[in-house]
């Protein structure tokens, strides 16, 4: 994780909707990487690969309910990853337990 707690700059066009000031980096990380992983670009992707851990991408992909399909289906290859694990595909079947 970088030392700062901001977004940067020229990555603050993928967060429209939001107010930049308040995201921080460690609080809101899966809003970010999901954000990022659906809007961005090369250069925002290399950004999220330098400021977080493959394993918090991972959870990220894993419990985002708001992936493209598209973006889902990229990272599901890139981790590994089956659709029961991902949220975006529908409840987890570790949710399941929850309901019951």
């Amino acid at each position: 994780m970088s030392k700062s707690s901001k977004i940067p700059q020229w990555l603050e066009k993928f967060f429209w909707d939001v107010k930049v000031e308040e995201l921080d980096l460690q609080k809101h990380r899966i809003f970010i990487i999901e954000r990022l992983l659906n809007e961005g670009n090369h250069r925002s992707l290399e950004w999220i690969f330098k400021n977080y851990s493959q394993e918090t991408i991972q959870e990220a992909v894993m419990t985002s309910r708001g992936l493209s399909l598209k973006t889902a289906r990229c990272w599901q290859n890139y981790f590994g990853l089956r659709e029961d694990e991902m949220r975006c595909f529908g409840v987890l079947l570790t949710d399941l337990g929850r309901f019951y």
